[in-house]
This record gives C-alpha cells, sequence and structure tokens, in this order.
C-alpha cells in the first residue's frame, strides 16, 4: 500500500509540473485561436493605422506564445538552445496552422505575410532571452527567474 501512494504521489508530482509549465502555452494558444475566429474588424479608417496596429498584435501575441513555450521547454530539461529552437518552430508551426484555421472563418483570409510577422515577434522574443536578458539588470533577472525564464 506504501509503495503504491508513494507511485501516486510521484505520478502527481508530474501532473502538476505538467500543468504548471505547458498549461500558460495552451491556454494561450487557445486565446490567439479565440481571436481568429472573430470576424475582421477595422480598427480605424486609416489604413496604415489599421495595419501597424494588426501586425503588432500579431508580433505581441506570438512573442508570448514562444516566450511560454520557452519557459515550457527549458524547465522540461532541455537545453537552452534546444528550448530556443523547440519553441520558435513550434511557435511557426501554430502560427501557420491558425493562418489554415483562418480559411474556414467568415470574413477571414489566410495571409503569408502574417505568418512572417507571428515569426518576427517570436524571433524578438527569443532574441531577447537569449541575448538581452543574460545582460539584463538584477530586477528584470530578478522577475525572469521569478517566471522560471532562467
Amino acid at each position: 500500500v506504501i509503495s503504491f501512494l508513494g507511485k501516486v504521489g510521484h505520478i502527481m508530482k508530474k501532473v502538476k509540473k505538467i500543468i504548471k509549465y505547458w498549461g500558460p502555452p495552451v491556454l494561450w494558444a487557445g486565446v490567439i485561436f479565440l481571436f481568429s475566429t472573430l470576424s475582421q474588424i477595422k480598427t480605424t479608417q486609416i489604413y496604415w493605422q489599421d495595419f501597424i496596429l494588426k501586425k503588432s498584435a500579431h508580433m505581441v501575441e506570438y512573442g508570448i506564445l514562444a516566450i511560454l513555450l520557452y519557459r515550457s521547454f527549458i524547465n522540461s530539461n532541455n537545453s537552452k538552445v534546444r528550448s530556443l529552437v523547440y519553441s520558435f518552430i513550434l511557435t511557426i508551426i501554430y502560427a501557420a496552422t491558425d493562418e489554415i484555421h483562418q480559411t474556414y472563418t467568415p470574413g477571414r483570409e489566410p495571409r503569408v505575410r502574417d505568418v512572417l510577422f507571428d515569426t518576427l515577434g517570436a524571433s524578438l522574443a527569443l532574441y531577447w532571452i537569449k541575448e538581452i536578458l543574460p545582460k539584463a539588470g538584477d530586477r528584470i533577472k530578478y522577475y525572469a527567474r521569478k517566471l522560471e525564464i532562467i
């Protein structure tokens, strides 16, 4: 009985760790999916302002996804380099499938350009983790440790 309870406790620890690290990127991917189900909304009458706002949103959405995925991979016993690469690849795959999903959404259409902006957002976020965060001040590093990014 004690051996069985020990195994159950070990399994529960693993499940909690999976939820803790993989839950946030899965939930964020769900938020992105929900935004993709909405018909396209014009944010302003001026084309270039609308374009900048929407493409900036793409970059931020996918930058956040890349950081959350990095956090999951790095806390799943992967090296920093593997975590960066896996996060980048998975983010781009999700961006591409999101555009495919938009083919089935009324008022939306897939655009390779959007995947490129998503890729740029992921690239900038992961560059920040790799190159800028190690040189950041103590306060930023403190929060990065709290968020378990480093």
